[in-house]
């Protein structure tokens, strides 16, 4: 019982020494607005995430352009890329975990033509929208045919 006693009492200064520590961290000396020992010329602080203007983000999938026929939309992270065809027309093609499940339950393919190619493929984990119709592939499979694309690098 006495041994008991002693843990939970050392337990219990640690835990306010460290308590301590943690309120000392948060002491500011020279809060916010007064000016304090700043250099001249230096400016305030810029300006929080929270209090930068917001800019409008546009939706990772792109919108089926009006009146098109047989048009999907899809979305998702990157699985796979093909960025050499095998048939040698330069279009390239992206294998997505999405929620659409235009392929397979879970899994869209997107064949990016040529036109829409961009400079720097996606990669695995970066997030691809796209639109266009659906088209079967070169193994019977459903696979978007994308006449509108949107790439998101994975960390933005």
């Amino acid at each position: 019982m006495v041994e008991r006693m002693g843990r939970l009492l050392v337990a219990g200064l640690v835990l306010g020494a460290l308590g301590l520590l943690g309120a000392g961290c948060q002491f500011d000396p020279d809060p916010p607005g007064r000016g304090g020992d700043r250099a001249a010329g230096q400016g305030a602080d810029p300006p929080s995430r929270a209090e930068r203007p917001r800019r409008r983000s546009r939706p990772l999938i792109p919108p089926c352009r009006p009146k098109a026929i047989n048009c999907k939309r899809a979305g998702g992270r990157v699985l796979y890329v093909e960025s050499v065809d095998p048939d040698g027309d330069g279009d390239a093609h992206v294998v997505l975990a999405s929620r659409q499940g235009i392929t397979l339950p879970g899994v869209t393919i997107v064949d990016i033509p040529r036109r829409l190619r961009p400079a720097r493929l996606p990669r695995r984990g970066d997030r691809v929208g796209a639109s266009g119709p659906v088209f079967p592939g070169s193994r019977g499979q459903s696979q978007i045919e994308a006449r509108r694309l949107r790439v998101t690098r994975a960390g933005r």
